[in-house]
Parts: structure tokens; sequence; C-alpha cells
């Protein structure tokens, strides 16, 4: 064990012993799967049925500039877990486990004493499994055993727990709830025909949402049922963007922004919003300063805690993205302020497929359909063209789709340098470089086939 770490895990015994039980805030993070951060109502969706989430806003807080890592599933997920960029956490590609050495807060939660239990998707890995006392699967939604973990829990223990839903990723189903969404409450960003196949697929995706969200109001109410409400900092938030076009995989806003809601009456002030700016790698370093636990000299992120009690704090002014291999070899890289957004992509010869699943939606394959008919606007061929630009430049304010770059226009010149320059003291802060060779593509960009190359390499390797 590296020596700062050994010196970091003896401080923090010492200081989660001065620490009464009852004065311990328990956590608990509810992370949806490719969840869109305004396809649910509190962040302005007319239509979509989210009334537990509706009634978390208004008990807690909203945040309204809250951004991912990266929206690829697991090393974003490994990216909140570590309070690390992907790149620096081993597993910056789609099923890279967590390897063991990295430091996770879930495990410095346990060592001082608190019960540390995950339900529904993991996707973190095998070696990772250490950091948690109980670990539990789920059924179609992922959800099924949150309210069993929290009945089940050791009643003298403070916890966190990790209630990961498998909602709303693909493949999706007619039936997933009662009452599903109807064609006239569809909500069709710009950069998606409108279509009725569009139309049907966006609506299965609700129904998933809405899925999602009864299970949020279960785990709250059952946590008032057994008297923590008040003392327990939950957060709703979304791993990455919808499984569609120009969303997922991306860092555009549809890709990394996220919705994220935190409850905790005992601090926060009921009905709050923020338009502060934090990204999911400060998450680490707020819930250990919010237990009273020493930083991790690992982590490197920032603890959004002061805007829990002040919503106009200021703890950041950019937030940082990456997009590494998911499905196809990708590098790309961002550098989000309040007012524009930065990309670099190192291979601009590649085209923006969105992920293997959402190819073979019906979505993309009516993109595809309509662009062999010469249909579809300038708007909405983004994921088809090559070359891409290498460098990006959106006014987030005036063009909160990002489809008008500014990066040739003289009038912008100097933010682009800002931007460029962040980017370039990022990268090298964390580490961050172009690699030599690149994971090849497993899959075909535009039909969603597994390649034959892969197949036969993987066939050799059995």
């Amino acid at each position: 064990m590296p020596r700062f770490l050994s010196l970091f895990l003896a401080a923090l015994c010492v200081t989660s012993a001065s620490l009464a039980v009852a004065e311990r805030p328990n956590f608990i993070i509810i992370i949806g799967d490719d969840v869109g951060w305004n396809d649910v109502s509190p962040y302005g969706h007319p239509h979509v049925k989210t009334p537990n989430l509706d009634r978390m806003a208004a008990a807690g807080m909203r945040f309204d500039a809250a951004f991912l890592t990266c929206s690829s599933c697991s090393p974003s997920r490994c990216s909140i877990m570590t309070g690390r960029y992907p790149h620096a956490t081993g597993a910056a590609e789609l099923h890279m486990p967590l390897p063991e050495e990295q430091v996770v807060f879930a495990g410095l939660l346990k060592e001082a004493g608190y019960y540390t239990g995950a339900a529904g998707k993991w996707h973190l890995g095998k070696p990772a499994e250490k950091n948690f006392d109980r670990i539990m699967g789920g059924g179609p939604s992922g959800c099924e055993n949150w309210e069993t973990m929290l009945r089940e829990r050791p009643m003298d223990q403070p916890f966190f727990f990790w209630f990961a839903s498998f909602d709303a990723h693909r493949p999706y189903k007619e039936g997933t709830i009662e009452k599903p969404h109807g064609h006239d409450e569809i909500v069709v960003p710009p950069f998606l025909p409108d279509q009725p196949p569009v139309r049907d697929d966006l609506g299965m995706y609700y129904d998933e949402i809405s899925r999602l969200d009864d299970y949020v109001g279960k785990v709250l109410a059952l946590l008032k049922e057994q008297n923590v409400l008040d003392n327990t900092f939950v957060i709703f938030m979304s791993d990455n963007g919808r499984p569609f076009p120009r969303s997922k995989t991306t860092i555009y806003d549809s890709g990394v922004k996220t919705p994220f809601i935190v409850q905790w009456p005992a601090v926060v002030k009921a009905g709050a919003t923020t338009d502060s700016l934090v990204s999911s790698v400060d998450i680490a370093p707020t819930i250990l300063q919010l237990a009273g636990l020493p930083m991790a000299p690992t982590f490197q992120g920032k603890s959004f805690a002061p805007i829990l009690k002040d919503p106009k704090a200021e703890t950041r002014d950019y937030v940082f993205s990456e997009h590494n291999w998911h499905d196809y070899q990708a590098f790309e890289r961002s550098v989000r302020s309040k007012e524009f957004l930065y990309i670099y992509n190192a291979l601009p010869q590649l085209s923006g497929s969105p992920p293997a699943d959402a190819v073979n939606s019906p979505t993309f394959q009516t993109m595809l359909q309509l662009e062999a008919e010469g249909k579809l606007t300038a708007d909405q061929r983004g994921p088809l063209v090559t070359p891409r630009p290498q460098e990006e430049l959106y006014d987030v304010v005036k063009d909160p789709y990002q489809l008008k770059n500014l990066v040739d226009d003289p009038a912008y010149a100097k933010t682009l340098a800002t931007m460029r320059k962040e980017y370039q003291e990022w990268a090298s802060r964390t580490e961050d470089e172009v690699p030599q060779e690149f994971t090849p593509d497993k899959f075909d960009r535009r039909t969603g086939k597994q390649l034959d190359a892969f197949k036969a390499k993987k066939k050799k390797a059995s």
C-alpha cells in the first residue's frame, strides 16, 4: 500500500472514531441508466410522468448545471466512485473493470463504520466489490431490490447505498407502465427527425423513466417510514444521456448534462435551485466531507458542499468531460463553462455514430432512410457526417442544443483561445494524453452489426 494511502486511512480511522454515529448522515445515490437531463418533469419536460422526482425537487435542491465526466455507462460510474476522471481510473473504456488499487469512496465510508450496499446494475467490475458489505442484482428495471436492502440493513450503522437502475437502457418493449406515453406527449429535439417511429421510440424510453420514478418514490417513502429521511443525503442522477443519436456517448449537453437533484431535509432548503457548475467527479469529495472524513489524496474533484447551504456559491468555473471507446474507437474532450462549450476531437475522420444499441433503434434506422432520400436537415445529419471538425465551440446560452459551431468565427477567437488553454491545462494536470494505439471498432457504425474482425479475434482468444 502506498505510504500516502496508509497515512490517509489512519487519519480516517481517527476522524471517524471522533464522530458519534447519530451525527453521521446517511447517503444514497440513485442513478438512472441512459436518462437525459431534460427528460424528467423537474427540468421542464411537459409530459414525462415523474411525480416522485417532482416531489424530490420540491423538497430539496435542483442543480441546473450538473455534468458527467463522460457519457458511457461503466466509465461514468467508475469516475463517480473514485472521484477521478475516466482516463485516470484505469477503466476509461466501456466494460473495463475498475482496477483493485483504485480508491473508492464507498470503501472509505465502509472503513469509517458505514454499512455499504449496492443494488441493481453493477458495471464496476469484480475488484470493486470489496468496497461493499452487500451487493444485490435486480429484475427488468434494476430497482426491485432497493427496498429490500433498506429494510434489511443494520439499524445501528450509518449507511451508503448505490441504487442503480437498468431503466432507461435499451432494448425497449411495450407495456412497461400501465398508461404509456402517447405520440402527442413526445418532445422531439431538433437534432432528431419528427417521424412516427421516432416518437414511438421516445415514448417507450419515457415509459422506462416513469417506471424508475416509481421506485424513487418507494425509496423516499421507506426512508420516511424508518425515520431516517431527514438525515439522509439522497442524489438522483443519470450515468449518461438518452440512448439516441447525438446524445449517449457524445460530450454535448445531450450526452453529459445530467438531472441532479439532492434531497437532505436536515440541511438543504426545500425548493432550492442552483445554476452553479458541478461535475460527477465532485460527488466523492462532497460525500467524504459531509461524513466528516478527510479527503482522499487521489480525488480529482471538488466538494460542492458549500452549494448545499448557499445555492449561489460557486465551486468551479469549468467542468470537463471525455469520450473514449464505447463500441467504437474515440478520443474527444470537452470544456464547459456556464456560457460556452469547447470540444477537441483527435479522430475527426470518424463519424459520430451513436452506440450500437442505438444504431439498431427505430430512430437511427429512420434517419438512415431519410438520409438516403435527402430529407435529413443539416441539424440532424451530425452523426453521419465525415470528416467532423477537430475543434468545436458553442455559445450554450444562445444555442442550447449546440448546433452552430463558432470555432471559425473571429468574434469568438478570444473565447476559443481561453477554452483551448483550459483544456490543455486540464489535460496536463490530470495526465491525459492521446494514445498511440486505439481500441478498434467492435460494430459497424451504420448497421450496428458486430464486425467480422472482432468475431475472429474473440474466437481466437477463446
